[in-house]
This record gives C-alpha cells, sequence and structure tokens, in this order.
C-alpha cells in the first residue's frame, strides 16, 4: 500500500505539473506598441506576431494595445495585462526611460519582458530584440553620402538631420549612427532636430524653418524615418523648391515606396516587420515554457537579437521590395504612381 501510495502521489504530481505547465504555456501574451504615427503596428507587427503566436501557441490569447504616444497610458495598459495573468510582455516603450520601472514592476510579478525594436537602457530587459538601429542610421546617411558624391555635390556642402523621438532609445541609436556617417563625410552638418513623438508634421515645420535659413545651402536631408521624411518632403514642396535635394527614410512604407518611385524620397530600410515580430513570438514562447533564449549578442546587459536590414533606393527597389514579396505592385503602383512604376519595371 505504501509503495501503491507513492505511486499515486507521483502520478498526481506529474498531473499537476503537466497541467501547470500547459497553463503557464497557454498564458495570456501581451504585445504593447508606442504610437500611431507609423501604419507600421497595425499593418505589420502585430499581425506577424500574431500570426507566429498561433503557430506557435494555438491556446495562447494574445492582447494587443497601443499607447497612442502616452507614456501614462501604456504604464495602464502595462498593469492591465498583467492584471489579465500574462506572464510575457512584448513592450515597444513610448518613453525608454519611463519604461525602467515597467520592467521592475514585472520583475515583481514573475513577468518577462521582450523590449521590441526600441531598447530599454536603464534597467535590462529579459530580452530584446530589433533591428540594428545604430547600423540603419548609419546604412542611410552612408548611402546619401555616396549619393552626394556620386552626383558631384561638392565638399562642405550642407545636410539637414532629423532625428527620431527624444524619448526613444532606438531613435538615440538610429542618430548615432548617422552622426557616424556624417562626421566622417565631407559634408557639414547645418542643423539637427529631434522630433517629438516621431511626428510628421513637427519635422515639416521644422523643416520650413530650415528652408527659410539656409535655402539653397541644402544639399540632401537625412531623416530618421519614412515619416519625418515625409515631413520634409512636404516642407520643401511647399516652399516650392525644385529639385528636391535628396532626403533618406526608413521602414519601407507604403507612402515613402511610392515617394522614392517618383522621385521625392532618395532611399528608406527595408525591415519588414514581421520578422522581428517573429522573433519576438519565439522568445515568449520559449520564456512561457521555462525555458531561457540564446542570445545572439548583448546590447545594454540585455541577451540580444538584432537583424541587419538593407536600403532601398530606385536602382533596388524591384528586387528588394516587389520581387521579394515585401510589397505587391497593386498596393504601391496606384493609378498615380503606375507611369513611374512602369519606368523603373514595376509591373504585373
Amino acid at each position: 500500500m505504501k509503495t501503491k501510495s507513492l505511486g499515486a502521489v507521483s502520478v498526481s504530481a506529474l498531473v499537476s505539473f503537466g497541467a501547470a505547465a500547459t497553463a503557464q504555456n497557454a498564458a495570456p501574451v501581451a504585445f504593447l506598441m508606442p504610437d500611431q504615427a507609423s501604419t507600421r503596428y497595425e499593418q505589420h507587427d502585430f499581425p506577424g506576431f500574431q500570426s507566429a503566436m498561433s503557430e506557435l501557441c494555438p491556446d495562447c490569447q494574445v492582447i494587443y494595445q497601443n499607447a497612442n504616444a502616452d507614456a501614462a497610458l501604456q504604464q495602464q495598459q502595462f498593469n492591465s495585462v498583467i492584471a489579465q495573468g500574462a506572464k510575457v510582455i512584448v513592450l515597444d516603450p513610448v518613453d525608454s526611460s519611463a519604461a525602467a520601472g515597467l520592467v521592475q514592476i514585472a520583475r515583481s510579478q514573475d513577468v518577462k519582458v521582450i523590449a521590441y525594436d526600441r531598447p530599454i537602457p536603464d534597467v535590462p530587459a529579459d530580452y530584446y530584440v530589433s533591428f540594428d538601429n545604430e547600423g540603419i542610421g548609419a546604412a542611410i546617411a552612408q548611402s546619401l553620402v555616396e549619393h552626394l558624391q556620386a552626383e558631384g555635390v561638392a565638399e562642405g556642402s550642407g545636410v539637414l538631420q532629423i532625428n527620431g523621438s527624444p524619448t526613444d532609445a532606438a531613435a538615440g541609436l538610429i542618430r548615432d549612427g548617422i552622426d557616424t556617417s556624417l562626421d566622417g563625410s565631407a559634408y557639414e552638418t547645418l542643423a539637427e532636430f529631434d522630433t517629438p513623438d516621431w511626428a510628421p508634421p513637427r519635422a515639416q515645420e521644422w523643416t520650413a524653418g530650415q528652408i527659410t535659413r539656409f535655402g539653397d545651402e541644402i544639399a540632401g536631408i537625412v531623416a530618421a524615418n519614412d515619416g519625418t521624411a515625409g515631413g520634409a518632403v512636404a516642407a520643401l514642396k511647399a516652399a516650392g523648391v525644385d529639385p528636391l535635394p535628396p532626403v533618406t527614410g526608413n521602414d519601407a512604407t507604403i507612402a515613402a515606396l511610392q515617394r522614392i518611385i517618383a522621385g521625392d524620397q532618395y532611399n528608406t530600410i527595408s525591415k519588414p516587420s514581421e520578422i522581428v515580430a517573429e522573433a519576438a513570438a519565439e522568445v515568449a514562447n520559449q520564456f512561457l515554457q521555462g525555458k531561457t533564449p540564446e542570445p545572439e549578442t548583448t546590447l545594454y546587459d540585455t541577451p540580444s537579437q538584432l537583424f541587419v536590414p538593407d536600403v532601398v533606393t530606385q536602382d533596388n527597389i524591384k528586387a528588394a521590395i516587389f520581387d521579394a514579396g515585401i510589397q505587391t505592385v497593386e498596393e504601391v503602383c496606384t493609378p498615380e504612381f503606375e507611369a513611374a512604376c512602369g519606368e523603373l519595371g514595376i509591373t504585373n
């Protein structure tokens, strides 16, 4: 009886452990994004994450929230998903510094935090998944420098620099990369601006002021993402600047691809958000299973996985975007851009 009883206890313990593991694996996973200034979160990041999680953990509930550039709202959302039982939170912070407090709250509740796209420098998250933001900044700026050189733009000519949000640590990394390429170039940075909340209207307003200030001295503009690039292009057009100086970007949004095709924007970065979203889902699933994901590198003392993206210009947009299946001709080559697409060989 004693041996049988021990066996019964062992089986019961195994059943309980299995049930606990299943419950843990099926716990809610939160996907908290920072703003709606970019369309990428609703169109690419969340669908990519949700799709990957549905395959990795079919029973897991995915909770999606967007803070609309409000750090206080994001904190409320963070606390709410913990109250709903989330055991893993994928967090793209509105304010990278304020997010340190969120990581500490999560630790006290035994909740894992995966920093997503934007790092959390002050307190290490459990994992960080992103593209190489510093590399992005260096790449778009170097691409512009090489273009200016190829076009015979005189050394010492001026460039405007439009950075991202001052509360976004990823924007700081992009800025550092831009600085590396511009500081080592033959061109002068005329002025620099940190764009609050990455808001395109703020970038447009600042660029308009610099056009008044510098006029024809502006040989190019390094904008940290496609939204700020769009703001810069709008300001140039409103001021009647013709021809437009080359403007960089980042994110390969549909609007930016259309501007590149039309010749209004020089470059962007193709970084399909689904790649990072799928990687975040894989890390989240490992955490749910009680595993420790293996990092490829470390950033801000956080185990990290960083992806290296491609620069896109008119020269390679067909291969990098359309042939690669990132976007379709129907999505980008609307009637307004159909002729320009045809000139670049972008057709069905």
